[in-house]
């Protein structure tokens, strides 16, 4: 009964370990030793029968049973649930249009028929009186004819179409409230080669030490729409007092100018961000003394390069010419010295130790390009010349040989000349003002002036020839007034005094528009520039003029 037990539990276990093992892995086939009815007495007695001692089952045996094969039903599961879908985008919606271009004609138009002019029949017989009057004048009118081809009357006239001014007005009062608060003059003044564009320096001409007070350089636009006479185009801010300055001739932007401190500066006015173009520096071939002219010459070979001239109380008259990294460079020099002056010259013995003749103005011949004269501290102009091979005697340290440029010696004025203007008009006429109130006549020619005449009990600051009229010129006096002479009607007298500033403060500068002619402007020690607008009796050229400037060339010779 109890074997019989033993097998009934043997057979419940067994069948309960398959169940198991087959609810375990459902989705894989796995093998497995079949266990049959018959078989699991087997496997209970084979446990009983490894078992040593009483009550331990013996040890399982190995035994290989057939395969089993489950198979998996989830695949076929999802098999059966799959759906297939699929989806659309909204329709787009098309249309086509079509457009035609408008309708055109053409048409045509035919002028009217011309209609044959009449041609009256010439008669075939002459008119014996018109032949005998056309044979009797025939003579005295082909003379007249040859007479006037043969004249000059004319030449040199151009048509003036503006309309005729009787006066001279002041068009524009211009100035720089920064400048003029600090007590600034206007030193030296400049038009453009478009004639639009007017330039001014600032500094002062009464210092007598080396000044160190920040100076400008102003410029206005006359033509801009809306001129602010207070508020300049450009203002150029510079370390030194500028003492002078000049447009280029031709780069309407460029201007050259001259400092207290013995600098050359260029500037270029369209970068008013970073306007310096070059400068000498400060170097054993910089002036040591005030730079008081500056001037653009073309270069011999080149007419279109220019270089810049400038002049000192130093004694020396440098030619600059531009190079890169902004520099200017030394490229002819000339130095006066006492001892190469001619020996009619009457000149003061220098102090010891000092043997230059201070340069205090300069003008070029238009005829000549290297004729030039000087107006120097000692009252003497000096004619001069860039071809000059003579070295100077002097000791002063330079990059370039130094040569010695004086040719001729004028008769001096009674004290330093300021300013000198070489006629435009003749070859061997020019002007000189000096602190002795005198304007002198020169000719090349001859060490006496043609003419003197005393234009002010105090002094001449500037002297400039007309462009336009051989026969006028205009000067700027200590009295505070801009005086414009024409010779044609009076030789001793101004022919109109403008007063310039009210209070006779000085006017030291002055310069005629030499493309605008009936532009004139005039720079005081207010720190003050004002255009003066002139009639039309001082731009326009009378008959005989020429002829008139050359007769009083001959006649102050003789």
């Amino acid at each position: 009964m109890e074997a019989q037990g033993a097998t009934v539990t043997s057979q419940r276990w067994t069948g309960a370990l398959g169940r198991a093992v087959a609810m375990a892995m459902p989705l894989s086939p796995w093998s497995l030793r079949r266990a049959g009815s018959a078989g699991a007495p087997a496997l209970a007695a084979g446990r009983a029968g490894g078992v040593k001692g009483p009550g331990r089952p013996a040890p399982l045996l190995d035994e290989t049973l057939g395969v089993v094969s489950v198979p998996s039903q989830w695949r076929g599961v999802q098999g059966i649930r799959g759906e297939t879908k699929s989806c659309q985008t909204a329709s787009i919606a098309t249309a086509e249009a079509s457009a035609q271009a408008q309708t055109h004609a053409d048409a045509q138009i035919q002028t009217e028929t011309p209609e044959p002019v009449a041609v009256v029949p010439v008669s075939q017989h002459d008119n014996p009186r018109l032949v005998a009057f056309l044979q009797r004048v025939e003579a005295m009118v082909t003379r007249e004819l040859n007479k006037n081809w043969q004249s000059h009357a004319f030449d040199g006239f151009v048509v003036n179409w503006t309309e005729p001014q009787q006066t001279v007005s002041c068009l524009h009062t211009l100035g720089y409230p920064p400048a003029q608060g600090q007590g600034l003059h206007v030193t030296s003044i400049s038009w453009n080669a478009t004639g639009s564009v007017l330039a001014c320096a600032y500094g002062r001409l009464d210092d007598g030490d080396w000044s160190t007070l920040k100076s400008y350089v102003c410029t206005w636009n006359l033509d801009r729409r809306g001129l602010n006479p207070r508020q300049p185009s450009v203002v150029v801010e510079v370390p030194s007092a500028v003492m002078c300055l000049a447009f280029h001739p031709a780069q309407p932007s460029h201007i050259a100018g001259g400092l207290y401190s013995g600098e050359v500066l260029v500037w270029d006015v369209s970068r008013p961000e970073d306007p310096l173009l070059w400068r000498t520096g400060l170097t054993d071939d910089t002036h040591t003394d005030p730079v008081y002219q500056v001037l653009w010459l073309p270069e011999p070979r080149h007419s279109h390069h220019f270089q810049v001239l400038s002049v000192a109380t130093d004694g020396k008259v440098l030619l600059w010419q531009g190079v890169g990294a902004g520099q200017l460079q030394l490229s002819k020099g000339f130095a006066l010295v006492v001892q190469q002056l001619p020996r009619s010259t009457k000149v003061k013995k220098p102090p010891r130790g000092e043997t230059e003749v201070g340069v205090t103005a300069v003008a070029f011949s238009s005829f000549d390009p290297n004729l030039f004269v000087l107006g120097t501290e000692g009252g003497f102009p000096l004619k001069c010349s860039l071809a000059a091979e003579v070295l100077a005697l002097t000791r002063m340290p330079s990059s370039v040989s130094l040569r010695a440029p004086v040719q001729f010696t004028f008769s001096p004025h009674g004290g330093p000349v300021y300013s000198v203007s070489c006629s435009p008009f003749h070859r061997n006429l020019f002007l000189s003002a000096g602190t002795d109130g005198h304007v002198h006549l020169y000719s090349m020619l001859q060490a006496q002036p043609l003419t003197s005449l005393q234009l002010s009990q105090k002094y001449l600051f500037a002297v400039r020839w007309s462009p336009v009229r051989p026969l006028v010129f205009a000067a700027a006096s200590g009295e505070g007034e801009v005086q414009l002479f024409d010779l044609q009607k009076n030789s001793q007298k101004p022919t109109v005094s403008i007063a310039q500033t009210q209070d006779g403060s000085p006017v030291y500068c002055l310069e005629f528009n030499s493309q605008q002619t009936q532009l004139l402007a005039a720079g005081d020690a207010k720190g003050t520039v004002k255009v003066w607008q002139l009639s039309t009796a001082f731009t326009e050229q009378g008959p005989r003029e020429t002829e008139d400037l050359d007769q009083l060339a001959v006649e102050g010779a003789t």
